[in-house]
């Protein structure tokens, strides 16, 4: 049988391409983890509701206020240019903000996600009691190691913004890396919540998404198409968290024998 790391790269992109849209068929077998996608849900309908709100309020009352009315229709079509422009700083804003806010504020429910979807598809459980002062404890260093990811995500993003002033090749050079840059950030913010439990941090999980480059590559594409589906974000990031422990657990072998069918039978669907 061949291993999942052994496959050819269009198949390994698939499989990571689709994990976050698979993580749906997850759910339905495993109605236990529905629990754990409520609250960040919440969180993540709160944090779009405010961003889609604060983007389209302040071009309503700050940006088109300011603008000088007129009858003649290049007035008019002016108008309509600049709510199209609202819209699109809209969708940048509202993506961010999920990749950066919301990320951060669920990250320690994700991290629960992520070790019971684990539990799920290995059959293994965590004897350990549960303890709520543990739970703050590791709740509050996640979303400390997150704020420390999404501090240098942030900076590098406006250190390479200079790079837009370059004549020529400058946008061109800064939209090819700011690309790559979430890409990554996408495959490394992610497998954070599978190999931090595992004692592995930064130099693991850069070394294990260089090895994996086609599946996690595939993966981060599979992200970015779920959060520019409309409405569909509020559900991205528990998607994501249960998508990328799924490949973890297949490529580890942790899976149980029920799954790993499951997952060959949809591998030999795609291809």
């Amino acid at each position: 049988m061949t291993l999942p790391g052994k496959r050819n790269f269009v198949v390994n992109f698939s499989r990571g391409f689709f994990a976050p849209f698979r993580s749906i068929r997850i759910l339905r077998d495993n109605p236990r983890l529905l629990p754990y996608i409520i609250i960040p849900f919440l969180i993540n309908l709160t944090v779009f509701s405010g961003a889609v709100y604060l983007g389209l309020d302040f071009f309503s009352t700050t940006v088109v206020e300011q603008l000088p009315q007129g009858d003649a229709w290049y007035w008019a079509a002016l108008y309509w240019l600049i709510w199209m422009l609202a819209v699109l700083v809209t969708a940048v804003m509202v993506f961010f903000t999920f990749t950066v806010v919301g990320n951060l504020i669920a990250s320690p429910f994700n991290d629960l996600l992520s070790e019971r979807t684990e539990q799920a598809l290995s059959g293994k459980t965590n004897d350990e009691v549960f303890s709520i002062g543990r739970f703050l404890s590791d709740a509050w260093r996640t979303v400390l190691m997150e704020a420390k990811k999404m501090s240098i995500f942030v900076v590098v993003m406006v250190l390479i913004l200079p790079l837009n002033l370059l004549p020529g090749v400058g946008n061109g050079l800064y939209t090819v890396l700011a690309v790559c840059l979430t890409l990554f950030f996408l495959s490394f913010e992610y497998l954070g919540f599978v190999m931090v439990r595992k004692h592995k941090f930064f130099s693991e999980q850069k070394s294990y998404i260089f090895t994996r480059k086609f599946l996690m590559l595939g993966f981060s594409c599979g992200v970015m198409a779920l959060l520019a589906i409309p409405f569909f974000q509020m559900l991205c990031i528990p998607l994501a968290v249960i998508g990328v422990t799924r490949l973890w657990c297949e490529e580890t072998g942790l899976v149980k024998q029920d799954s790993a069918a499951v997952r060959n039978s949809t591998v030999e669907e795609t291809v």
